[in-house]
């Protein structure tokens, strides 16, 4: 029962896996935001172009 902890103390293969996941996440929340701010001033200029032309 002690070996069986040990070798799963050790195993680092499932680390890999959660790091690369938390990176992903990171860059979703960062690109959302990013998007959000980035839509939302689009949509005033469109906004202001749609007025000039009418």
């Amino acid at each position: 029962m002690k070996n069986l902890f040990a070798r799963f103390a050790k195993d680092e293969s499932g680390a890999t896996a959660i790091e690369y996941g938390l990176i992903a996440a990171l860059i979703s929340v960062v690109c959302i935001g990013i998007w959000g701010t980035i839509g939302s001033s689009l949509t005033a200029k469109f906004g202001l172009i749609n007025q000039g032309l009418q």
